[in-house]
């Protein structure tokens, strides 16, 4: 369970990449989300995001996507045995 402070930051910076969106309302999301061509504005957004995100999960802020997956799956592997 999430506690109202870390609740708080991730809507915050849920509607922070809601808000970079309709920025841009003639792009689709294919347009958006092209790596090579993401509008800073979303970028910056889902950085911001992402940060919440392994705060949330006590993980550390330079964890690789790999180091992320194991993570993840390993909470999972616990939570599965309950």
């Amino acid at each position: 369970m999430l506690n109202e402070k870390t609740q708080s930051k991730l809507e915050e910076t849920a509607k922070g990449i809601l808000e970079a969106r309709e920025l841009f309302p003639n792009s689709s999301l294919a347009d958006l989300y092209d790596e090579m061509a993401m509008p800073p504005e979303l970028r910056k957004a889902h950085r911001a995001n992402d940060a919440a995100v392994l705060e949330a999960y006590g993980f550390p802020k330079d964890s690789s996507e790999s180091d992320i997956v194991a993570r993840l799956f390993k909470m999972y592997q616990e939570l599965a045995k309950i």
